[in-house]
């Protein structure tokens, strides 16, 4: 596949992926000043009217809706060849799919997700809409503002409930699909988008008992330890096989799910606002590990093809183990860092990194001002997080290789001892943005994987870079 150099006015950066009927382009808007993602329609189907149609039918579903639970169109266009474009806003924290592919969420966390999917759907269904193929694939996540973002993407098959009775295609993915959307004759209505739930929470909680369809009656899904018991029944109701024994629509599956771990997501929520503060962000996390609902995320000013998303973890200014005084050593869990001279630090946990015991690994921003550097490509500063769940799945090397930076020019990685830990650094001269970036990781055993995002002092070499890292420990 040929990567595109632009597309009408905006430049391309990369790939993000392809399917059977688009293809979705990472590329940067000069009129939002932000990066975004470009879908495509197929070469392959730009002359089928009726794939087409429905490549702009999604488009105009979403800028019709334009809701914040749902990825967001900033605009459409043609390419010369004459096919259709959607110009959307880039979900910079990936897909259910990929975060899966790393393993699986503590329990408490997957419920609250699933929540939080539910909740993307009942706003389809409260505007007439059908989803029709809700896949892990399908739901992503945005940082913003307000905290983490779970979107519902995808709508490429959604249908208008006024039309959905004569749709004779077969739609959907199987294993998530209602059984009756196989069946060409069948009335899929929200009670399908149900079914897709209840999977879609299987995946999440553990396995259903009989594949494609099998299961008769309301038979209950075995679940992971950890689950409240009454989520099973929930998801039970809503994977039966007749249309009629499910929950009637997203916002009666949200009720039900509510219901049976409400306890455990209030208790969740108490323990969220109490590290906050009021009206404080409580957690941070970069591109790729932020989970389901950390409550405030702020947006790095990247550089390159991939964003460097991090979020400045905040606390009360009361609160004495997140905001240290100048000079002083940041804290996070047994996490601590060594602050240079007019630096402070926040935060009190990694958003989306999970430890054995469903809380937030350790993580913390440190910066003259953490605050703004999250915004400011002018001010300094760094993430520092420890992991002990990334150490389980891949090495400071792997770890490092999946953050690259397509239009900086790369430093050689060179490796370096400090503070007990052998690091491996990898830094970046960038033309956008901030002018330098530095990416190092390195193993704490046997306390897990430390993790350094740096963003240095104008004119400051490998020395501060050095000294950074060697005050880096875990106690």
């Amino acid at each position: 596949m040929t990567a595109p150099t632009r597309i009408g006015v905006y430049r391309v950066e990369r790939l993000l992926g392809a399917g059977s009927f688009a293809t979705v382009w990472l590329a940067y808007d000069p009129a939002l000043d932000g990066r975004v993602a470009i879908k495509v329609l197929a070469e392959n189907w730009s002359h089928d009217l009726r794939v087409r149609e429905r490549f702009l039918d999604e488009a105009r579903l979403l800028r019709r809706l334009d809701h914040d639970r749902l990825v967001r169109v900033h605009a459409v266009g043609e390419l010369p060849d004459g096919r259709p474009y959607a110009v959307l806003a880039w979900a910079d924290g990936g897909s259910l799919r990929d975060r899966l592919a790393r393993g699986p969420l503590p329990a408490a966390a997957a419920v609250a997700l699933l929540d939080e999917i539910a909740a993307g759907v009942a706003v389809l269904h409260r505007h007439g809409v059908v989803h029709r193929d809700l896949t892990p694939g399908n739901i992503l996540f945005r940082s913003g503002p307000g905290g983490e973002r779970v979107l519902v993407a995808d709508l490429g098959l959604a249908k208008a409930l006024a039309a959905a009775s004569g749709l004779t295609a077969r739609a959907g993915t199987p294993g998530y699909m209602a059984p009756e959307q196989d069946d060409p004759f069948a009335v899929v209505d929200t009670r399908a988008d149900v079914f897709g739930l209840g999977r879609l929470g299987l995946r999440l909680l553990g396995e259903a008992p009989a594949p494609n369809g099998r299961r008769t009656g309301r038979q209950q899904p075995r679940l992971r330890a950890g689950v409240p018991p009454g989520v099973a029944a929930v998801l039970g109701r809503a994977t039966a096989v007749r249309p009629a024994d499910r929950y009637p629509d997203a916002e009666a599956f949200r009720a039900a799910l509510r219901a049976a771990a409400g306890a455990r997501l209030r208790r969740a929520e108490a323990r969220t606002a109490a590290s906050a503060g009021p009206g404080e962000p409580a957690h941070a996390g970069p591109l790729g590990g932020a989970g389901p609902r950390p409550p405030r995320r702020r947006r790095l000013a990247a550089s390159g093809a991939v964003a460097v998303v991090v979020v400045a973890l905040g606390a009360t200014a009361g609160d004495a183990a997140g905001r240290t005084p100048t000079g002083a050593v940041g804290r996070s869990g047994p996490l601590t860092v060594a602050l240079p001279v007019g630096w402070r630090a926040d935060g009190t946990g990694w958003a989306g990194q999970y430890g054995d015991d469903g809380e937030l690994e350790p993580a913390l921003v440190v910066s003259p001002d953490p605050g703004r550097w999250a915004a400011d490509p002018a001010v300094p500063g760094a993430f520092v997080g420890l992991s002990a769940s990334t150490a389980r799945r891949t090495t400071p090397e792997g770890f490092l290789a999946e953050r690259p930076h397509a239009d900086c020019a790369a430093a050689p990685v060179r490796r370096t001892r400090q503070g007990g830990v052998d690091w491996v650094v990898a830094a970046f001269a960038c033309p956008d943005g901030r002018p330098v970036i530095v990416e190092a990781a390195g193993r704490a055993a046997p306390a897990g994987l430390l993790y350094v995002q740096l963003t240095p002092p104008p004119g400051s070499g490998e020395d501060f870079v050095d000294a950074l890292l060697a005050g880096v420990r875990v106690r």
